[in-house]
């Protein structure tokens, strides 16, 4: 999945130079929604900072985003998913391939949470970035919260 024609050794072709940017420009506590291809990401966006990320799915969105982006220690949950209408604990395909695409990259004491879909769309308006995909399935949409990078470069976890 690496390709040494991007310049840049060991960044996952996924990340444009447009969503690296964003990516890092966002600071600890900022929030990333993660969307399908059905999700109205324009008239969410607080400020017009929409990536859309064509021909990827959630679980190669997670992967990517995750392989630069770390998660916050200091909160119950960093990593959250839109539940099911009426049904907030069923986890669809697409929820599961984001849990497991979380716990590959970032580990597996990562906690995923879950929005009602109502409060989601109101957390996704005051995100700092949202990144579509072209995820079809339903209720493929989720909230990232980055964390803090130690001076080693490592990602800082908080113990709890």
């Amino acid at each position: 999945m690496y390709y040494s024609g991007l310049m840049l050794i060991k960044i996952n072709p996924i990340l444009s130079p447009e969503l690296l940017y964003q990516l890092r420009a966002m600071g600890h506590g900022d929030k990333l929604v993660l969307t399908d291809a059905n999700f109205p990401a324009y008239s969410h966006s607080l400020n017009n900072k929409v990536i859309r990320l064509d021909g990827v799915d959630i679980y190669e969105a997670t992967k990517a985003i995750l392989s630069v982006f770390p998660l916050d220690s200091f909160i119950d949950s960093a990593a959250n998913r839109m539940q099911v209408d009426n049904k907030p604990d069923e986890l669809t395909d697409c929820h599961k391939d984001f849990i497991k695409a979380v716990k590959e990259t970032s580990g597996e004491n990562w906690k995923i949470g879950s929005i009602e879909r109502q409060e989601f769309y109101k957390e996704a308006k005051k995100s700092q970035l949202i990144v579509s995909t072209s995820e079809m399935r339903p209720y493929g949409c989720f909230i990232l919260t980055k964390g803090v990078i130690k001076p080693d470069g490592s990602v800082w976890v908080l113990d709890k």
